[in-house]
Order: structure tokens, then C-alpha cells, then sequence
């Protein structure tokens, strides 16, 4: 056990490396559809409504991905199963890709455990295949739900209330709240109450919408010029993931952050927060406005004070930048690639 939560940052390392392809995936193909629409929205008839539909799903399926190679990493293949669908209910109620997190290293624990029952050796054959998998899956996927799930949606209701109480505070109060909430959990439910607060507030306060717009594209952007300025902190999959990075977070994909804060949220994080709160409070204070429910840089054709507006996105892109490229250590010859190899064994015999 001490072992297992010892190298728990390789397990999130290893699930990481899994869901960066399922990320740049679906995020680029949704950013084009939204790019090529030029609405800022996400397309709703048409081809491109078949290319946002096929990015959403990649971007749906990152969670799952991210949380059964967790499980994998820690128990072997017997925690797929669980990984992967305790993550995907995480979600669900939820918890965003940090649920998915958290859900994979359940999964991992209670595989970990089952593992060690002793059983007859008749059973032992079908235990990895069957008995695991199915009781694994059963055990994670009540705790998340039952234990997970309550909690989760009582916060989320408490800060609405709360946030709807915030539109008489200061502008730069306003500006750190938005902006936190909005790069904490890139797309989870924190991000979602902020974003959807701004949205209900678009066509009277577009510039309450202008400081959720630009806290949504400064983590991936900001991450993306962090790897293009020190790339030794970074490995070789997320020096990659930059580069998607920065074309998801100008069309305000935020979840192109996701794979640097996955495996390194401690530092990556706040780096995030801060940057958000940077641009959020600029957004307020120079008065920029947004009436389009999107963020990043393709709503600019409806942005007043597009001068404005571009400054808070540069100012909190770099804060991000800064504070990361300060956290983070270089990276080890031998931590530049995650993984020890391209494919996964699941051959049973």
C-alpha cells in the first residue's frame, strides 16, 4: 500500500499519457468546427456539426481514459474496468476531469485490496478477468455515487447561490472570483457555475461575460508558452500537447490545460488560477465587453475594446506562464517520455 501511494505521481503520469491523444483529438476537431463556423458556438446543423459532435466525444471520453489508466498503472489490468467507470460516474455527477482523478485511484485501492483475497486455485484464472473487474467496478462505482456524489452537487448548488450574491461586489473582487473558478477545474463544475453565470448575464453585463471569456483560453495558453519557453520542464507528450494547447485555448477550448494539470496539479493549478485572475480582473477594469456566450480569441468580432480584451488575454497567458515555468523543475533524461511503451498487453491467456 505505502509503495502504491508512493508512486502515485508515475499512476497519474501513466493515466495522463493515455488521455493526451483522446484531448488533442477532440479538442482541435471542436475547435475547427467552432473556428470554421465562425459563430462561437458549437455548430448545430451540417458537416461541422458532424466534426463537433466527433470532437466532443474525445473530449468526453478523456475522463474515463485518464481515470482507468490510473487504476491501471496501479493494480494492472484488473482496474480498467473499475478505472474507467468510476471515472466516467465522477464525471457524471460532477466531479470533471479531478473526479476522474479521484475515481481512478478508488478504483486502484479497491482492486489493490481484492487482489490479496485468497481464493482457491480453481478461481484464480478467472479472478483477473471476471471476479475483479466485476466487484471492483461495483464496490468504486457505489462509492462514487453514494459517497462522491452528494457532496459534490451540495457544493456546486452553495457556490451558485454564492456567486449570484457576488454581481454588487467590486470589480476586482468579481474579476479574482470568475477568474479562479474558471481555471480551477478547466470545463468541471467550478469552471461550469462561473461559466454559466456569466452566460445568464451576457445580454445585460457582457462584461461580467468578457471576464469568464478570458480566463477560459489563458490556461492553455499560457501552458503552451510555458513549453515553448523552457521546455525542459516539460515532457516530450506535453511539449506536444502545447501545441494544441494554444490553438484550443484561442478558440476557447479550456480543457486543452487538462493533460499539464493532470499530471502535475499542484504546481500547474494555481498557475492557472492565478493567470485567470490576472486576465479577469484587467477584462473589469478596462471595461472590455463580450456578448457572445463563448471565450478566447474567436469572439473578438463581438468584444468591445478588443485592445483591452487582448491585453488581459496576454497578461494572464504569461502570469501562467511565469508562475508554472517557476514551480516546475526540469525534467530528468529519464522522465521526458511517461511511458515505458506505445501499447497496452491485454492478452488474458
Amino acid at each position: 500500500m505505502g509503495n502504491l501511494l508512493k508512486n502515485m505521481r508515475q499512476h497519474l503520469m501513466t493515466g495522463v499519457s493515455y488521455m493526451i491523444p483522446f484531448v488533442v483529438a477532440g479538442g482541435v476537431l471542436l475547435a475547427v468546427a467552432v473556428m470554421i463556423s465562425g459563430q462561437a458556438a458549437v455548430p448545430e446543423e451540417g458537416i461541422l456539426k458532424a466534426i463537433s459532435d466527433i470532437g466532443i466525444a474525445g473530449l468526453t471520453l478523456f475522463v474515463p481514459i485518464l481515470g482507468g489508466f490510473i487504476a491501471f498503472s496501479m493494480v494492472d489490468r484488473p482496474g480498467i474496468a473499475p478505472g474507467m467507470i468510476g471515472a466516467y460516474l465522477a464525471n457524471q455527477v460532477g466531479g470533471g476531469f479531478l473526479g476522474g482523478i479521484v475515481g481512478g485511484i478508488i478504483a486502484g485501492l479497491v482492486v489493490f485490496y481484492l487482489k490479496k483475497i485468497k481464493v482457491p486455485p480453481v478461481m484464480r484464472s478467472v479472478m483477473p478477468i471476471f471476479i475483479i473487474p466485476l466487484i471492483g467496478t461495483f464496490v468504486t462505482g457505489m462509492l462514487i455515487i453514494y459517497v462522491l456524489g452528494q457532496p459534490i452537487a451540495g457544493l456546486m448548488d452553495s457556490m451558485s447561490v454564492w456567486l449570484e450574491g457576488m454581481q454588487g461586489a467590486s470589480k476586482v473582487v468579481l474579476g479574482l472570483i470568475l477568474g479562479a473558478m474558471i481555471a480551477f477545474d478547466m470545463g468541471g463544475p467550478v469552471n461550469k457555475v462561473a461559466y454559466f453565470f456569466g452566460v445568464g448575464l451576457v445580454a445585460t453585463h457582457p462584461e461580467v461575460m468578457a471576464a469568464v471569456a478570458v480566463p477560459i483560453c489563458t490556461p492553455p495558453i499560457g501552458l503552451a508558452i510555458a513549453t515553448f519557453i523552457r521546455p525542459k520542464k516539460f515532457t516530450v507528450e506535453e511539449r506536444e500537447a502545447g501545441k494544441a494547447a494554444i490553438i484550443m485555448g484561442s478558440i476557447g477550448i479550456t480543457e486543452g490545460a487538462i493533460p499539464f494539470a493532470a499530471a502535475d496539479p499542484i504546481k500547474v493549478i494555481p498557475a492557472n488560477m492565478l493567470g485567470g485572475m490576472v486576465g479577469s480582473v484587467i477584462a473589469l477594469l478596462v471595461g472590455a465587453t463580450n456578448s457572445a456566450p463563448w471565450g478566447g480569441l474567436i469572439v473578438l468580432p463581438v468584444v468591445n475594446n478588443i485592445p483591452g480584451y487582448l491585453i488581459a488575454v496576454l497578461a494572464g497567458s504569461l502570469t501562467t506562464a511565469a508562475v508554472v515555468i517557476a514551480l516546475k523543475k526540469d525534467k530528468k533524461e529519464d522522465d521526458l517520455v511517461t511511458t515505458s511503451g506505445d501499447d497496452v498487453d491485454l492478452d488474458f491467456d
